[in-house]
Order: C-alpha cells, then sequence, then structure tokens
C-alpha cells in the first residue's frame, strides 16, 4: 500500500507539513504556467495562422488539450498523493529504474529552468532600473537566493509569497487587458479589421501551421501540472488537487484568450505577426513613453511568480528519490517549517552553477525531448495502474476513460515524433543520457539507506 502523509501540521522528523490547501493550489498552477511566454507567443502564431478565429481557436485548444492532460494526472495524484509530481507514478506502475530516469530528468530539467528564469529576470531588471551595470550573473544569483531563503524558512513563507505574486500578476494582465480596450482602440490601425497577413493557401498548409502554432502555444501551458508535487502537503488532495488544476487551467486560459483578444483590438494582424514582443508594442500605442517600462515591470512579475513556483516544487522530486533510496537519504531532511532543506540547497547550488557556467540551453533542449516522453510514460501509468493497482482509492477518477486518456496519448506521441524530428541532435543527446543513466542508477540503487 502507498504510504500515508502526516496527518497533522505537526513537524515531525523528515516528514512534510499537511498545510496547504485550494488557494494555494490554483495560485501555484496560475502562477508557475503564465510567464513570459504570453508576451512573446502571440506574434509567431500570428504569423502562422493570419486569421482573428483561428489565433483564438488555437490558444483555446491549447487550454482544451491542457485540461485533458488534468484529466489523467488528476486521478494520479490523487491516487498515490505522494510528494515527488511523475516521478511517484512511473515508479509504481514501472518499477524503479523507469522512476528513476523520469524522476532525474523532471529535476533535471526543472533546475534548468531554476537557472535560466533568475537570468531572464536579471536581464528584465537591468533593463528597467540600471541600463548601463553589467552584472547580469550577480542579479541573477541574488535574486534566486532571496526566494531560496523564503523558501528556507519554510513552506507557509513559499506559500504566500506564491499566493501574493500569482495575485498580483493576474489583476497586473487584468489591468493590461482593461487598458488595452479602454485606451487602444483610438490608436489602432484604421485596418485592424483586415486580415493583411497572408494566410495558408491550401487545407494542407493550413492544417500545417495550425500543428505549428499548436506546438508553440503548448510551451505557454508549461507548467500546468506544479501543483501535485505538493500532494503529500495538501490538506485535502482527493478534492483540492482536481480543483486546483482544473480551475487554474480555465483561469489561465481565459487570462490567454483575454490578452490576446487585447491585442488584437490594439494592433492590426500585419503589426501582431511582425511583433516580436506583441505586449510592448501594444503598450507603445497605448502609453508611448512608458510602454517599455510597463511591460517590462509585467515580465517581471510573471517571472517571479514562476521560479518561486519551480523553486518549491523542484526539491521535492528530490525528496521523494532519496526517501526511495534513489538519491542521498539526507534529501529527506526536512526543517520545521516543512522545507525539504537539503534538497532545496541542492536544487540551488546546481542552479547556480547553470548561471554561472551558462549551460543550461542545451540542458534545457535535452529536458523538452524528456517532458514530452514523460507525458506519453505517464498516460501509459493511468492504464496500467487501472489494471495492476484497482485496489488503490480514487478520489478522482478521469472521465472519458479510455477515450479521452488515449487520445491526448495519440497526440502526445504525435508531437513527441514531431519533437525528434524538428531537433534530432539534442533527441540523440537524450537517449545518450538515458543510456547512461542506467550504471548511475545501479550504482545509486546499491545504496543500503532506503527509507520506504
Amino acid at each position: 500500500m502507498i504510504d500515508s502523509a502526516p496527518e497533522t501540521p505537526v513537524a515531525q522528523k523528515n516528514k512534510l507539513l499537511r498545510i496547504l490547501g485550494l488557494g494555494f493550489g490554483l495560485a501555484v498552477v496560475v502562477g508557475g504556467t503564465i510567464g513570459v511566454s504570453i508576451f512573446r507567443l502571440p506574434g509567431p502564431t500570428t504569423a502562422l495562422l493570419g486569421r482573428t478565429w483561428l489565433i483564438l481557436a488555437v490558444w483555446m485548444l491549447g487550454g482544451m488539450f491542457t485540461l485533458l492532460n488534468a484529466n489523467y494526472i488528476s486521478e494520479l495524484a490523487t491516487m498515490i498523493p505522494k510528494a515527488g509530481g511523475p516521478y511517484v507514478y512511473a515508479r509504481r506502475a514501472y518499477g524503479d529504474f523507469a522512476g528513476f530516469v523520469v524522476g532525474w530528468s523532471d529535476w533535471l530539467g526543472n533546475v534548468a529552468a531554476v537557472a535560466f528564469l533568475p537570468i531572464a529576470f536579471a536581464e528584465y531588471a537591468i533593463a528597467l532600473f540600471a541600463p548601463s551595470f553589467a552584472g547580469v550573473t550577480i542579479v541573477a544569483v541574488t535574486f534566486l537566493l532571496l526566494l531560496t531563503f523564503l523558501n528556507w524558512i519554510g513552506v507557509r513563507a513559499g506559500s504566500g509569497t506564491q499566493k501574493l505574486t500569482s495575485f498580483v500578476k493576474a489583476v497586473a494582465l487584468l489591468c493590461f487587458v482593461i487598458a488595452c480596450f479602454v485606451l487602444g482602440g483610438r490608436h489602432g490601425s484604421a485596418n485592424a479589421g483586415e486580415t493583411p497577413v497572408a494566410s495558408p493557401g491550401s487545407p494542407f498548409a493550413l492544417f500545417v501551421a495550425i500543428i505549428l502554432a499548436f506546438q508553440l502555444i503548448l510551451g505557454a501551458y508549461g507548467g500546468w501540472n506544479s501543483v501535485i508535487y505538493f500532494a503529500e502537503e495538501d490538506e485535502n488532495p482527493g478534492r483540492n488537487i482536481p480543483r486546483s488544476l482544473h480551475g487554474g487551467i480555465l483561469l489561465v486560459t481565459g487570462i490567454y484568450l483575454l490578452v490576446n483578444l487585447a491585442l488584437l483590438y490594439v494592433l492590426s494582424l500585419s503589426q501582431l505577426a511582425a511583433s516580436k514582443l506583441a505586449a510592448a508594442d501594444a503598450m507603445q500605442v497605448v502609453f508611448a513613453a512608458r510602454s517599455g517600462q510597463i511591460v517590462t515591470a509585467l515580465v517581471l512579475l510573471s517571472i517571479v511568480a514562476v521560479v518561486n513556483a519551480v523553486l518549491m516544487f523542484t526539491p521535492r522530486t528530490l525528496y521523494a528519490l532519496g526517501r526511495d533510496g534513489l538519491f542521498s537519504a539526507k534529501a529527506v531532511v526536512v526543517n520545521e517549517g516543512g522545507t525539504p532543506v537539503v534538497a532545496l540547497a541542492v536544487t540551488t547550488l546546481v542552479a547556480i552553477v547553470l548561471i554561472v557556467i551558462g549551460t543550461f540551453e542545451k540542458l534545457m533542449a535535452i529536458y523538452a525531448f524528456f517532458a514530452v516522453a514523460n507525458n506519453i510514460v505517464l498516460i501509459g501509468a493511468l492504464f496500467v495502474l487501472r489494471k495492476r493497482s484497482a485496489e488503490l482509492p480514487r478520489p478522482f477518477r478521469a472521465w472519458g476513460y479510455p477515450f479521452a486518456p488515449f487520445g491526448v496519448l495519440i497526440i502526445s506521441i504525435a508531437l513527441f515524433v514531431g519533437f525528434i524530428i524538428s531537433d534530432t541532435r539534442d533527441s540523440i543527446y537524450a537517449l545518450v543520457m538515458l543510456a547512461a543513466s542506467y550504471p548511475i542508477y545501479r550504482l545509486l540503487k546499491r545504496k543500503p539507506e532506503r527509507l520506504t
């Protein structure tokens, strides 16, 4: 049977605290999902699709596909409410080695994000407050250490930061939308209602354009599953996790659609298609001289919430690996505030190394391979566990089973094949890493310290 999580918020040795609720779940889904992509992707998607209704439809399709993913992951997370996210379900369904590969690839990719995002934060912050300052690395590391300190204090401090930053970000984006509709109309192009962007000429070209745009947009929905890493710390995971996932994704989808509508209202399709940072161009129309500062502030707010979310959930994977004997047993050390401090320290230190040496781009590319592959593995885990572990309680059962999860599986396989074709070199690197992981797994597997 699956080990139960602590039932009270009283700190116990090496136990996480069960003190999180629905508010945090919604905050970590929204805050961990909405990032810089919503400011950058409207331009490329418009250039691909060239039609207003198609642009909105594909953004909505991205939300619907993410909801279908939330459907199956909700069953897994509530069936096995333990810290560690995807690693836990893969290990239960396929065994230690598969769990190890999923867990380590997931952790490494998230650490790369913990490195990349502070650098992006530093670049935007310097551009806003001190354009002549050259210390991007210093600002990035300082920013990361500040958030690490807040999370080191305890899960209450981390969750409070997440709620605040996610709320402020959502309000700021809504203010951006309102400003576009209230102040942008009189500045808009006279041709805003026309379609000056070349649309795909044939049904096949249209299909290809939709697929390419869909792949781009799915990147903007990355981070939607953040709440599952905290299943062991949720007061009522059977109720809160499905509500957080579905409610959070619906909120994100709504915000994305509103932002796109606002951009389409202020900018013509040709302006939007040519834009590399659409929000900045829209603000230029609305606020002119202050546009750069406004958009930079929006981006900074978005990055803070995302980094805090990733920094909170990434150590939970190391904690789970350490508890199962696939990493040092010290990774399970939890302070009185409920933070796995050793796992957090290792995560931060590796991220700082990546910030300093700047090798995270390759790691992120390799992680993208594993992220798509892991999604396929987890959908398979749902089918495996329905048969192999039918006795486990399922507070949430995936609706439309087996058809809805099977449809997601087919689409995910198609996306995986597309990734291999479009980025063959990094796919080969990822396969080499996969092969190299086995001797590492065997070495760790021989460790005598198994805690479960």
